[in-house]
């Protein structure tokens, strides 16, 4: 199935990828495309401006660290003042690089939808840049010495997967882009399976840039590979939530799942991945990232109250206010976070600022709504005035001062002078905002912001006028804070890799279960059987591939070399690594006078068919995904029933076969077969 069509530059997005769609079209492929390298659109242009930054700062570290070592070595004076001015050249150069990097990642308004309605704008992340990277060699050798294959013959499968891994470089705004990733890490689970021995190294380094600072850096570990692409599955989502239309309803729930699920990856990543090279991937970096998208969602939820707020009751209103008040109270936290001294500084400024823009701006907003509450709406009749009093005795973090609760909202003139207190605490905390805004030569271009500032700070500044009277003598009191509380809490959805169906690219080197890089075992033998008088002399077990799990002593299989815990891989030249059961015995059926050719392997340390059958359950059962490593722990993968796809192979140890061909002898298990 083709991916949707991306949306046009018009709507801030890759742009038209129709070539790349039609080049598919063409050769019949159903891979999964990148988005066009080439479209000239806003956010295309970021990121290559992005790429850009990145490779200078590498060519500007590599000096720097060539003239911190000759400074180092060289006991030469005129060498090492030569050395200490390039140094200061060279620092120089990488903190205007940085600086330029920051103004990117500020960027926050590319990333906006063009709706004409005012929001205030969400802040997303750049995705990660890569390097190419070459996997033809180093797999065809490991191929050829590990498998014992001729490595040339899966030249096809190595080049499929390099052309999976190019295009998730430029995934599209949209699920077809987040499908293209979650394949790739997928693939990135049998390849791991497949050609990353754990005592040996495939000889490759994966190279990625820190989305927040640019800094290059490189691993062998299969890991960091996985962990920077779900970092970009992250990162996509925090772009499909910014350029939803949060003007509409079905814009403000596709805005808070992406969201929610952006958390749910950088949640994942930083509970399975430790260790990572790059700052962007730290604890503290990804703890930050996973507060802000929680943010983000609860400042979506606030405005989807809005909408759907459509009476202008007492009650509804101090709902409002308390929505408010959540999303202030969680965006404080962000602001701690991010101001932590190991976090500020590589987080953009204007991150920082914005997010206490926002603090301070919905503060104010929860003490406008509670004003309207108790200015706007009729005083408490005898009817109404249990349910109000008890959500108000909710409702600030202190009791306010005065008259009583029952007096204070039967009272018109009491209601009015709350209602100035929390509007002059909103024009307070309005300035607030407008000032912090200021700081920021950033967010002083950003024309959105400041205009959804300076509305808020009008209307609050209007309200106050429109209650406030000539007459009044008393000085008004300084409103309490008002109490957060959600109706609609954010939830952090961890990544579903099984929704993106896969299958093993490398799937003919045989099951898992038995030939993946974890295990070794002898050359593989071709071995002439006759047929004897009482059969071949040998029991058959299992599936994929078919395990000899006995040998009579004295048969022909015996005689011909074969032993318990062989695995049958061909039969006269017909490979039988994926045959079932019964499809080998009726190839051996089919044998003539002429007897028959049986390929099979020897895994290595496997003594007997009991060792052989518990090292393929231990396989089978998933044992062959457990690592040291806990970034290497697929259980949401392992336990899904929807990845069947995925883990086909580790149905072998479930299946029980029978058959009734040769002659039974007393050695014959239940779910074995002699022949």
């Amino acid at each position: 199935m083709m991916p949707p069509e991306e949306e046009s530059p018009a709507g801030g997005g890759e742009g038209d990828n129709g070539l790349v769609l039609l080049q598919a079209l063409k050769s019949g492929s159903t891979r999964k495309q990148g988005c066009d390298p080439f479209a000239q659109t806003q956010r295309s242009k970021l990121q290559h401006r992005r790429a850009r930054i990145n490779q200078q700062i590498n060519k500007e570290m590599r000096m720097r660290a060539g003239a911190e070592n000759l400074f180092r070595a060289t006991s030469n004076h005129k060498v090492k003042e030569t050395v200490a001015l390039e140094l200061s050249y060279v620092n120089s150069n990488l903190q205007l690089l940085k600086e330029e990097l920051e103004e990117l990642n500020s960027s926050v308004d590319v990333y906006q939808n063009d709706s004409e309605s005012i929001s205030v704008p969400m802040i997303p992340l750049g995705l990660k840049e890569t390097k190419e990277l070459d996997l033809l060699l180093p797999l065809k050798d490991l191929i050829s010495e590990h498998y014992g294959e001729e490595g040339v013959l899966f030249e096809k499968e190595i080049k499929e997967f390099m052309e999976l891994r190019q295009a998730m470089r430029t995934p599209s705004r949209n699920e077809a882009g987040l499908e293209l990733l979650m394949e790739y890490y997928n693939q990135l689970y049998f390849l791991d399976s497949r050609f990353f021995p754990p005592t040996k190294s495939l000889g490759v380094f994966f190279h990625w840039y820190d989305s927040l600072t640019g800094v290059p850096s490189h691993q062998r570990a299969l890991a960091f590979e996985k962990g920077s692409v779900l970092f970009n599955i992250g990162a996509l989502y925090t772009q499909i939530g910014a350029r939803q239309d949060r003007a509409s309803l079905p814009g403000l729930n596709q805005a808070i799942d992406a969201f929610q699920k952006a958390a749910g990856a950088f949640n994942y990543l930083k509970e399975n991945f430790s260790n990572a090279p790059s700052l962007d991937m730290s604890a503290a970096s990804l703890n930050m990232l996973v507060r802000l998208m929680v943010a983000q969602v609860q400042e979506c939820v606030f405005e989807k109250m809005t909408l759907l707020r459509t009476q202008h009751d007492f009650l509804a209103r101090l709902q409002l206010a308390q929505e408010a008040a959540r999303v202030e109270d969680v965006y404080s936290l962000v602001h701690q976070t991010m101001t932590q001294a190991h976090v500020k500084d590589y987080v953009p400024f204007s991150w920082i600022t914005m997010v206490h823009v926002k603090s301070e701006h919905f503060k104010a907003l929860s003490h406008y709504f509670a004003a309207i509450a108790l200015c706007d709406c009729p005083a408490a009749s005898d009817a109404e005035l249990p349910e109000q009093e008890k959500a108000f005795i909710q409702f600030h973090v202190t009791m306010p001062e005065g008259p009583s609760l029952r007096v204070l909202l039967q009272d018109p003139e009491e209601r009015r002078k709350l209602g100035k207190a929390h509007l002059k605490k909103a024009i307070m905390k309005h300035e607030e905002a407008m000032r912090i805004h200021g700081l920021c030569k950033i967010l002083r271009k950003m024309d959105i912001l400041q205009e959804v500032l300076s509305f808020a700070h009008k209307r609050s500044l209007s309200k106050y006028s429109e209650i406030d009277h000539e007459e009044d003598f008393f000085e008004t009191g300084d409103a309490p804070d008002i109490h957060p509380k959600t109706h609609q809490k954010p939830e952090i959805k961890s990544p579903n890799f099984s929704q993106v169906k896969v299958t093993d690219l490398f799937h003919r080197l045989g099951p898992l279960s038995v030939f993946s890089a974890k295990n070794k075992w002898y050359p593989a033998r071709r071995v002439h059987l006759m047929r004897g008088e009482k059969g071949f002399g040998f029991t058959l077990r299992g599936d994929s591939p078919v395990l000899i799990a006995g040998v009579i002593p004295g048969g022909c299989a015996a005689e011909a070399g074969l032993k318990e815990g062989d695995y049958i891989i061909s039969v006269n030249g017909k490979d039988c690594k994926w045959s079932k059961h019964a499809e080998v015995v009726q190839l051996l059926k089919s044998t003539g006078e002429e007897g028959v050719e049986i390929g099979v392997i020897t895994l290595q340390g496997s003594e007997g068919p009991k060792a052989a059958d518990k090292k393929a359950a231990a396989m089978s059962s998933g044992g062959g995904l457990q690592k040291s490593n806990k970034e290497n722990n697929r259980k949401s993968l392992m336990n899904s029933k929807s990845a069947s796809t995925l883990l086909v192979w580790s149905k072998k140890s479930k299946r029980s076969k029978k058959s009734t061909y040769g002659i039974p002898f007393t050695a014959v298990g239940d779910n074995e077969a002699m022949y």
